[in-house]
């Protein structure tokens, strides 16, 4: 579904993504690992088509199509969804008028608000006064009434308390796993991803096939998500790439 070929990108003429080579398939969900600073938002963020974050080299190839350079409302079109680290407010525009653009046609908005507890918010300025917590669920909200084919997850765990992570965290799964009775079918008919997390808490609520470690603006390694985030934890991100690559 997505696959990313010799990435390389500057932001304000500084080099920030060098060479980076990552693959989702349909239906796979993968999490992206990495220091303070790697690069993994910038990467979402290049993924998405914001403006500033200039691809110098290589290709964002989307269901087989190059997009590299499409405009962000026409991967969105496409079936691209993103939630941000740190969205911005906005003041005047409700959430209610926005899902009148954004929303599918089948969608019960008042429905989805309701699950995830979001129903007294529809008629105010988005994100203005959230907490945390709020704007990660304003966040998921947005993309459940979107029904993207490709989530782009920055760290939907930080800065949730703990009855917020689950509900975060339940409300992702239902997401990209609905309607899924087997694994087989999740691989032919569910949704993907691929989610940027620092602590792991985000693998208590999904089924992740494949991990990555960014550091210094490139894919340093790869392999099981648990494993990898045991390996950082007991040795740190310098330990995990340096036995990583004697193995390579």
């Amino acid at each position: 579904m997505l696959e990313i070929k010799n990435l390389s990108v500057e932001v304000g003429g500084r080099r920030i993504l060098n060479d980076v080579n990552l693959s989702v398939e349909r239906g796979h969900i993968n999490v992206l690992f990495g220091p303070n600073g790697a690069g993994k938002s910038a990467l979402l963020m290049t993924v998405m088509g914001f403006s500033g974050y200039n691809v110098v080299e290589g290709q964002i190839i989307f269901n087989d199509e190059d997009i590299t350079n499409l405009p962000i409302n026409e991967r969105a079109k496409k079936g691209i969804g993103i939630m941000t680290q740190r969205p911005p407010n906005m003041p005047g525009i409700k959430l209610r008028d926005l899902f009148k653009i954004t929303a599918k046609e089948s969608i019960d908005i008042e429905k989805l608000a309701e699950e995830l507890d979001m129903s007294r918010f529809l008629d105010r300025g988005i994100n203005v006064g959230f907490s945390g917590g709020e704007i990660k669920r304003s966040e998921l909200l947005q993309l459940a009434v979107q029904q993207p084919s490709l989530y782009l997850l920055d760290e939907p765990e930080s800065g949730v308390d703990l009855v917020s992570i689950e509900k975060v965290g339940n409300k992702i799964s239902e997401l990209l796993h609905k309607d899924i009775k087997c694994a087989g079918e999740r691989y032919k008919k569910g949704k993907s991803a691929l989610i940027i997390t620092h602590t792991g808490q985000i693998l208590d609520y999904i089924e992740a096939d494949r991990g990555y470690i960014l550091s210094n603006g490139t894919i340093m390694c790869s392999g099981n998500p648990r494993e990898l985030l045991n390996e950082i934890k007991n040795q740190g991100y310098g330990g995990c790439i340096r036995c990583k690559m004697m193995q390579s």
